[in-house]
């Protein structure tokens, strides 16, 4: 039956182009939402700063992965049939960031303006008092010039092999009568804060922070003047993108390993795609970085204002009242873990789901702990993508060798921007002991599955996680991801078949309840669309619920127009890239997509199908992208038990009534507010935090009750006598 549907599937026509949005504008366009978070007054003005981080890092990836890859595509245009697509695309990119550059502009004089009312003051070199300048000058004798070793500019070296990505460089030059002599010196970010507070003079209210940008700028004649003469010396700021992707040679005699070494280093030379420069540099300034770094396209040039490297305003500081920033939210204890002396024991009694960040992460690391020393435990096997730099997760791991446990870690190391982190973690744990693989040549491995084996009555009981997020720390406090804990064995089973697949890829193997890919993703999903589109055409209730980070795979957005024209109401909650169109008549009628950005990221990845009223529920690792679904290691499980289907249903609803934080995904891509009207107000990520605290509080007081009858039902009869006027507890 699924077959036959197949083939009334959405049409490419001359007007598809416009049933699919471009992905990188769609993406410009979530980076637009991450904008209007600094633009909300509602906004703590601490944390609407920090969004304009939020936002400038985004865009340093974008040059460095979407770009990058638009000016491949023109490159490659050129030598074959010369036609122009990826340059028309290039040009709504360069018009669409210059057009966001100068809101981010005009967004940071307004927060400025708004620190200075609230008794902070970011000030430059130019505003200081000399009691200010002179502890400046100390403070970058002792504290700073260590990091700072300028980069003298020289015909007989090319400049841009040495220049490091996404860093912001001071472009200084030294004017003498005859001669301009220039340098670049690194604001060293790395080792030291961005923004450094003054101290104040005797008892004064205000506060006073200043970038190390201009610090340096301050202290230029102690670091030149020494060696250099000159009669002058100014300095502006600027910095350089390169392409984040790189070639590995696929050579059979050489170690993945040794290939991602290779090709990190050609990073280091790779095609600039962006310099950013200060727009009041002087000409002759800028025509010497383009001869430099070999820039000839305007298309990499973007003028900006006096500072970059905005990513550092993520941490900029609080020197004021706490009412600046968000409140702090508590992460919640789960009370399916609470309820026995280790973890293994609650997971056997039932499944558990945890909700980042509003669940506490140390309930994953207390497991991985457990499993490092608990005698029953003999083997551990886990995927890791991204980590943190300190991570119990990796020394728990070392310490299960120590205890002469079977360690198991998949470690991918094209984990973009993550390689050099991720290969030095191979070094430590192959060295620990632990049996270390990368996974497939052709094929990142982004599943998030860590699988425990315990010897229980003679026999080996598996325990496993799947879940949505990494294992890391650092972003389960700040991204929102969805994990589930069971001991179901045969979902465990089949958690084991995908580190079997893994280590031999060349088998294959049927799966009965994970939708793994990119063995049977596509198939599944597409079945999945398609029961739904019967159900509808056959006169019954049909539903399709999605909440991912991308949706772009063009075949699987036919399948939903075709389910939409089907009259299957389809409700799609979208953080980033979307490249489907809603609300054209006639095709995407019945789709509505909303994209919610708010104080934590958006990560979970959920899908909800009707099926007849059966309501089957995914949790995912992949987005609907064509490299997740047929180039990547995925993993959907179902979610069975009832209890955490109505959990994760419950979220979903209050997600799609978000009326605070929620953007219309339309095609315009103008990212318009959902209207409240009469409406009580529903933050949705406030709203779970609260949903999350009662069910909690609930399921521990359940928990307790059941603890009290089974403890009433073992007394000694005589006892219970003694008790039977006391009330029961329901």
């Amino acid at each position: 039956m699924a077959a036959s549907h197949a083939q009334r599937s959405f049409r490419v026509s001359p007007n598809t182009d416009k049933m699919f949005i471009d992905k990188e504008l769609s993406w410009l366009s979530f980076n637009e939402r991450v904008l209007q978070e600094a633009c909300d007054p509602e906004v703590p003005l601490v944390e609407r700063i920090r969004f304009l981080g939020i936002f400038s890092s985004n865009m340093d990836e974008f040059f460095r992965v979407r770009v990058a890859s638009v000016r491949r595509g023109i490159l490659l245009s050129s030598l074959q049939d010369g036609r122009n697509n990826s340059r028309h695309l290039m040009a709504k990119i360069q018009t669409r960031v210059l057009t966001l550059q100068e809101r981010f502009d005009i967004i940071y004089g307004e927060l400025m303006r708004e620190l200075v009312r609230r008794n902070i003051l970011l000030i430059n070199e130019s505003q200081l008092s000399d009691f200010q300048s002179q502890w400046l000058k100390s403070h970058f004798r002792d504290q700073l010039k260590r990091h700072i070793a300028p980069l003298i500019v020289s015909n007989h070296r090319a400049l841009v092999k040495h220049i490091t990505d996404n860093a912001t460089y001071l472009a200084v030059c030294l004017h003498s009568k005859d001669r301009r002599q220039y340098a670049l010196v690194e604001v060293p970010t790395k080792n030291v804060p961005r923004f450094i507070e003054l101290p104040t003079e005797k008892s004064k209210a205000k506060k006073h922070l200043i970038l190390l940008d201009n610090i340096i700028r301050h202290c230029l004649n102690d670091l030149f003047s020494p060696f250099f003469e000159y009669e002058s010396i100014d300095a502006y700021s600027m910095k350089l993108t390169r392409d984040a992707d790189f070639d590995v040679i696929d050579e059979l005699d050489q170690s993945q390993l040794e290939k991602m070494t290779r090709g990190l280093k050609k990073r280091l030379t790779a095609e600039p795609v962006r310099l950013v420069y200060d727009k009041d540099m002087p000409e002759h300034m800028l025509v010497m970085l383009k001869e430099q770094l070999g820039i000839s396209s305007t298309e990499c040039l973007v003028p900006g204002g006096r500072y970059h490297s905005f990513k550092d305003f993520i941490a900029f500081p609080n020197p004021g009242r706490k009412y600046l920033e968000n409140d702090k939210i508590h992460a919640l204890d789960s009370a399916g873990f609470q309820r026995c002396g280790n973890s293994f024991d609650a997971i056997a009694r039932g499944d558990i789901m945890l909700n980042y960040p509003y669940h506490k992460f140390s309930h994953f690391t207390e497991l991985v702990r457990q499993a490092a020393f608990d005698p029953a435990v003999k083997f551990i096997k886990i995927n890791l993508y991204r980590v943190a730099k300190k991570s119990r997760v990796m020394q728990s791991l070392i310490d299960a060798v120590k205890n002469g446990k079977q360690v198991t870690a998949v470690i991918e190391l094209r984990a973009r921007f993550d390689e050099e982190h991720n290969i030095e973690w191979t070094r430590i744990l192959a060295e620990s002991g632990v049996k270390v693989h990368h996974g497939i040549p052709s094929l990142k491995v982004h599943s998030k599955l860590c699988l425990i084996g315990r010897e229980e009555h003679g026999e080996t009981r598996l325990y496993c996680h799947v879940g949505s997020g990494n294992f890391n720390e650092g972003t389960a406090k700040v991204y929102t991801d969805l994990s589930l804990f069971t001991a179901n064995q045969e979902i465990a089973r089949e958690v084991e078949q995908v580190f079997d697949l893994i280590e031999h890829p060349y088998r294959r193997d049927n799966f009965k309840h994970l939708i793994v890919s990119p063995f049977d993703a596509r198939q599944k999903l597409i079945s999945l669309i398609e029961d739904e589109i019967l159900n509808a055409r056959m006169g019954g209730k049909a539903g399709i619920t999605l909440k991912l980070n991308n949706l772009v795979d063009e075949q699987l957005i036919g399948k939903l127009y075709d389910a939409s024209m089907a009259g299957v109401k389809i409700r799609l909650i979208i953080r980033g890239m979307c490249s489907l169109v809603p609300q054209i008549p006639g095709i995407s009628d019945n789709i509505d997509v909303i994209s919610i950005v708010d104080r934590f990221l958006e990560h979970s990845r959920v899908m909800l199908f009707h099926a007849g009223g059966e309501n089957k529920l995914f949790l995912c690792s992949a987005d609907w992208m064509s490299r997740n679904i047929d180039s990547r290691i995925e993993v959907t499980t179902p979610i069975y038990d009832p209890q955490l289907k109505q959990m994760v249903m419950d979220i979903l609803a209050l997600q799609l009534s978000d009326n605070t934080k929620a953007r219309i995904i339309n095609k315009e891509q103008s990212n318009p507010y959902r209207h409240r009207g009469n409406k009580r107000k529903v933050r949705s990520q406030l709203a779970i935090y609260q949903y999350l605290c009662h069910y909690e509080k609930l399921l521990k007081a359940r928990i307790d009750a059941e603890a009290e009858a089974l403890k009433s039902e073992s007394a000694p009869i005589a006892e219970q006598e003694d008790n039977r006027d006391l009330p029961v507890t329901s």
